[in-house]
């Protein structure tokens, strides 16, 4: 359901723009959702390095999106959108499984109607489920060379509606 300016609220919370004063924040969330969900990952820059990054980086080249907790105001989660690729979406460890991740995935695709691709590390189950729930589907598979990490990973497209 959107509000009058746009932004989308859920039951447990509201989406909402990002703006730079949420680097901090989304660093956390990024940081703590990858430790919990994929701890194979090597851990490749450290807490300063990774907010320099969402500062400097993803903020600026991506349409970013928060869910903030309607009781709390806390950030659970963020989405970042690049073009039509969804780049990240991420979520606090503890708001998995909420509707969360799907509300901000729902914002995402009504943002990019037409389709969306992404990545997501292969071993990651729990996130392809997730995607393949959504209507994403597999389109190709890599050993690691076109990531940081050399994590074997896959494309995964959205055809969009129709």
């Amino acid at each position: 359901m959107a509000t009058a300016d746009g932004d989308v609220k859920p039951d447990e919370g509201i989406v909402r723009l990002a703006d730079d004063s949420d680097a901090e924040v989304i660093t956390r969330v990024f940081l703590a959702s990858r430790t919990a969900a994929m701890p194979y990952l090597p851990r490749l820059y450290d807490d300063e390095q990774t907010k320099a990054w969402v500062r400097h980086v993803l903020l600026p080249s991506c349409v970013t999106w928060v869910a903030e907790s309607l009781e709390t105001g806390e950030v659970l989660g963020f989405a970042a959108l690049e073009g039509d690729v969804l780049e990240h979406l991420y979520l606090r460890p503890e708001a998995r499984r909420k509707g969360i991740g799907s509300t901000l995935l729902s914002q995402v695709k009504q943002a990019s109607p037409g389709g969306l691709s992404l990545r997501v590390f292969t071993r990651n189950t729990d996130a392809r489920a997730f995607y393949e729930r959504h209507g994403f589907r597999p389109v190709d598979e890599n050993d690691g060379s076109r990531n940081e990490e050399n994590e074997p990973d896959m494309t995964y497209a959205w055809r969009g509606r129709p």
